[in-house]
């Protein structure tokens, strides 16, 4: 058995097996013919993640090389660029033992990313049937349907000019107790189409908040499932 660098403990003969038959059903883009040497540039490697995960890696950006400095850029772009979303890293010293072949260094490595990997998977899983079971509640049939509801309700809320015409301005002392008291019946009445106009025009503010919300809320949901892939 191989032992996991910087681990506490031992890869089981099963967990071997495990990675093995893991890795041999991959469809990589040369044979597998010695484990450490094939896996040390980290193309191969690549090509694992980009197999579950080909929106996370771009292949061309790793190149297949005997030289050890092209290896290390592989590793440490898999690091950065790769890894990074799996919660996965390799250490600078097992990368330098990875680049050099050193025997059982690269299958607990690939143990370990298969774990993550697996974590990947079923995580997009349960994701994927969450966001199902949201889709339904918030499906474009839905959204569409709730739109045209709040449309119909403000088409009925037509705002209407106040129909209380501004009374001519004439001073109080020109004026009659009479006539005074008229004009201050029409102020009150304009208040209250002038009120009336603005809850109107808060309660339409308020529903095409509705609208806003129910738009964000499935470009959440199509924004969410572009990058689970």
């Amino acid at each position: 058995m191989c032992m996991v660098l910087g681990m506490d403990r031992l890869l089981s003969d099963k967990e071997e097996r495990d990675t093995l038959t893991w890795i041999y059903k991959i469809p990589f883009s040369r044979s597998i013919k010695n484990i450490s040497r094939d896996f040390s540039d980290g193309v191969m490697v690549a090509e694992i993640v980009e197999h579950y995960f080909p929106r996370i890696v771009d292949i061309h950006n790793y190149i297949t090389s005997c030289n050890t400095q092209q290896k290390r850029n592989n590793w440490n772009l898999l690091n950065k660029r790769v890894f990074s979303k799996l919660d996965f890293y390799v250490s600078e010293d097992m990368v330098e033992k990875i680049v050099s072949s050193t025997p059982c260094v690269i299958l607990p490595v690939l143990f370990f990313l298969k774990e993550k990997i697996e974590n990947k998977l079923a995580q997009a899983t349960r994701t994927q049937h969450y966001s199902r079971n949201q889709e339904n509640l918030f499906s474009d049939v839905e959204i569409q349907q709730a739109e045209a509801e709040i449309v119909a309700q403000l088409e009925k809320m037509k705002i209407t000019e106040p129909t209380v015409e501004p009374h001519q301005v004439i001073y109080f002392t020109e004026m009659s107790l009479s006539a005074t008291r008229q004009v201050i019946l029409e102020k009150e009445l304009q208040i209250e189409e002038l009120q009336d106009i603005l809850r109107n025009l808060w309660v339409k503010m308020s529903k095409l908040e509705e609208l806003i919300q129910l738009k964000d809320k499935r470009i959440e949901h199509l924004t969410s499932l572009s990058e689970m892939y």
